[in-house]
């Protein structure tokens, strides 16, 4: 692509403006007010980007995107770079599967419990234990609020 100077860039960013301005007034004699300063506004901003230099660092931008777009079509290098990122992912996709079938390492090939990923109790675990019941008369009431619970939860469609 070839580079702009100053002395092209000045002319044209003028040119636009100017079109833009004639345009507006057209744009104002027809849709009124609103439709004229909307496009005063974009009229201005081609001299405005040529002022602060920015047009410049656009037109940068716009060749160095364009230059790696036609290196990354053309380069051998850049499609194997492509494929190993292709398969970085997919691997990093497959640990995550395998690390969730995977058995616990306490538990051993041979052991049924090891086929259904649970861990076999050792002597220091001890059961739960149900909570006791101080009083008869408590226990009934408990019994009632649970049986209170249960309608709430069947009238609002939760089992």
């Amino acid at each position: 692509m070839p580079d702009f100077n100053d002395l092209t860039l000045l002319p044209l960013c003028v040119g636009l403006t100017l079109i833009g301005l004639i345009a507006s007034w057209a744009a104002w004699r027809r849709r009124g007010l609103n439709a004229g300063i909307r496009g005063v506004a974009w009229s201005l901003l081609p001299v405005a980007l040529y002022l602060t230099n920015l047009l410049e660092l656009l037109w940068d931008v716009v060749k160095a995107s364009v230059d790696w777009v036609t290196q990354l079509i053309f380069s051998p290098t850049v499609w194997a770079g492509i494929a190993l990122f292709g398969v970085s992912v997919v691997l990093f996709v497959v640990s995550g599967f395998v690390k969730g079938r995977t058995a616990p390492k306490a538990a051993t090939k041979d052991s049924p419990k090891a086929a259904t990923g649970q861990l076999p109790q050792t002597a220091s675990a001890q059961p739960a234990r149900a909570p006791k019941a101080s009083k008869p008369g408590k226990k009934a009431e408990t019994s009632e609020e649970f049986d209170e619970i249960e309608d709430i939860l069947k009238r609002h469609g939760i089992n």
